[in-house]
C-alpha cells in the first residue's frame, strides 16, 4: 500500500495561507497529510500594517484567525515557530516537536534589511508585525505624553521614517493624517511636529511609478506637512537620532525603518544558496538544490524576463501560492507540474484618507479613484481567502475610523 503524501507549509503569510487553502480545495479526501505551521493562530497582511501602526486603523482589522480560514478537518494547523529546516532529511524542527516530510513548502516571510547601517537593529522600529504595529502607534502617542511633561524635548515631536518606498510612503501618509488629532488631543501645536521621510534613493515611492505620479505623491505628502530628505542615506541610528550621510543630525526620539526587507535567516542556515536571503527558485517554485522543497514570498526569488528580480509582494505571494498548490496536487497524482507565469496587474499606493497613486500595466490612477482601487484590491484578496462574508466583516462593518478626538474601535 502506497504511502499518503505527507506536505508541510511554513508561514501563514500571502503565499502559505492560499496554498492550504487552495490545497483543501484540490485535494480528495485521503490524497495527502497537509500540515500548516505558523507561531500566530492569525494571518496577517502586511499591506494594512501601516495604518495601525499609524493608529487610524484597529489591528484586528488587519488579521483574521487561521481558524476561520481553513477546514482543520483538511489542514493540520500548528502554532509553534521554526527552529530549524533540514533538507536533507526532510525534517523541520520546531520550538515542541519535528515534522517530517515528503513536500516542504516555506514561506517564513521577511526580516528587515539594515544594509549594515550601525545603530539600526538596537534603535530603530520596523513594521513587520501586528505586535510591531501595536507597539509603535502605542510608542507614537505616549511622545505627545511625554512632551507635555517635557516642554523642552521638542526631539519628542520629532518622527523620522527611514526608507520612502512602498511601506514608509504608506505609513508617512497615514502618520500625517493622524497627527492632527493627536495635537487636538493632547493640546500640542501643530507647527512643533515633525515627520521627515529619508532614502538614499532621489524620490519616494517605488521605482516602477511614473514621474508624475511621484511627484503628485510627493506633493500630496508635503501638503500634509512631511519633509522630504532624498538622495540621503542614512548612516548611524543612536538613541538620540540619526546621522544623515551629509553630516546633518536630526534629534528624534522615535525612528520607523522601513528601507527593506532580506528573507528568513532559516534559509541559509539551512544550507540554500541565497542572496540577500531570498532562494532563487526554478520555473515550477523550487530550490534548484532541493526539489521537494517550494519556496515562495519574501524567501523566493522569481526572475523577469529581461533577467531581473522581481519585487516580493503580495501580489505575487498569492500568485505563488495558486501556482505551488496546483503543482503539489500535480505531484501527488503523479502529473506534470505547471511553470510559475507572474501576472503583474499593477501598484497601488496609499497616500493616506482618501489619496492614492497607481500603475495598472500602462493606465495612471490617482486621487480619490486611486484610493478607491486600493479598497478595492483589498476586497477582492479577503474574498480570495475568505469569500463574502470576510469581506463583509472588514469591509462593510469595518470601524477603526477616528471620531473626534477619539478612536473607536469595534
Amino acid at each position: 500500500m502506497a504511502k499518503t503524501p505527507r506536505i508541510v507549509i511554513l508561514g501563514a503569510g500571502y503565499g502559505g495561507i492560499v496554498t492550504s487553502i487552495r490545497l483543501q480545495k484540490k485535494l480528495r479526501a485521503g490524497e495527502a497529510e497537509v500540515t500548516l505551521v505558523n507561531k500566530h493562530v492569525y494571518h496577517y497582511m502586511t499591506t494594512h500594517l501601516h495604518m495601525p501602526a499609524a493608529g487610524t486603523d484597529h489591528h484586528d482589522n488587519a488579521r483574521v484567525r487561521i481558524a476561520d480560514l481553513i477546514d482543520e478537518r483538511k489542514i493540520h494547523f500548528i502554532k509553534s515557530t521554526v527552529q530549524r529546516v533540514d533538507p536533507v532529511h526532510k525534517r523541520v524542527i520546531l520550538e515542541d516537536q519535528t515534522l517530517e516530510y515528503d513536500y516542504l513548502v516555506i514561506g517564513l516571510g521577511s526580516e528587515a534589511e539594515t544594509f549594515g547601517i550601525p545603530g539600526l537593529k538596537e534603535y530603530a522600529m520596523s513594521i513587520k508585525s501586528i505586535n510591531s504595529v501595536r507597539f509603535i502607534r502605542q510608542h507614537v502617542e505616549y511622545m505627545f505624553a511625554k512632551y507635555k511633561m517635557e516642554p523642552q524635548r521638542k526631539d519628542y515631536l520629532t518622527f523620522v521614517v527611514g526608507g520612502a518606498g512602498f511601506t514608509g510612503t504608506e505609513f508617512v501618509g497615514e502618520l500625517a493624517d493622524r497627527i492632527p488629532v493627536l495635537c487636538r488631543c493632547y493640546d500640542v501645536d501643530p507647527s512643533l511636529v515633525r515627520i521627515i521621510n529619508v532614502d538614499a534613493s532621489p524620490a519616494a515611492l517605488p521605482p516602477d511609478m511614473p514621474v508624475d505620479l511621484v511627484e503628485y505623491g510627493m506633493d500630496v505628502m508635503r501638503r500634509k506637512g512631511v519633509q522630504y530628505k532624498l538622495s540621503t542615506p542614512i548612516r548611524e541610528c543612536t538613541p538620540e537620532g540619526v546621522l544623515l550621510g551629509d553630516g546633518h543630525f536630526i534629534r528624534a526620539a522615535t525612528v520607523i525603518w522601513s528601507g527593506g526587507v532580506r528573507g528568513n535567516s532559516l534559509l541559509e542556515k539551512a544550507g540554500f544558496e541565497v542572496q540577500r536571503g531570498r532562494v532563487r527558485v526554478d520555473d515550477c517554485l523550487r530550490s534548484p538544490q532541493f526539489p521537494h522543497v517550494f519556496i515562495i514570498g519574501d524567501c523566493s526569488m522569481v526572475m523577469s524576463p529581461e533577467g531581473t528580480p522581481y519585487p516580493a509582494n503580495a501580489q505575487i505571494a498569492v500568485q505563488q501560492g495558486y501556482n505551488v498548490a496546483r503543482n503539489l496536487v500535480c505531484s501527488v497524482r503523479m502529473r506534470p507540474m505547471q511553470p510559475f507565469d507572474y501576472d503583474y496587474k499593477g501598484t497601488v499606493a496609499s497616500l493616506g484618507r482618501g489619496e492614492a497613486v497607481g500603475l495598472l500595466k500602462v493606465k495612471k490612477v490617482k486621487g480619490r479613484k486611486a484610493a478607491l482601487l486600493k479598497k478595492l484590491i483589498d476586497a477582492r484578496y479577503l474574498y480570495l481567502i475568505g469569500g463574502i462574508p470576510l469581506v463583509w466583516k472588514k469591509m462593510i462593518f469595518k470601524q477603526g475610523a477616528i471620531s473626534g478626538n477619539h478612536h473607536v474601535w469595534m
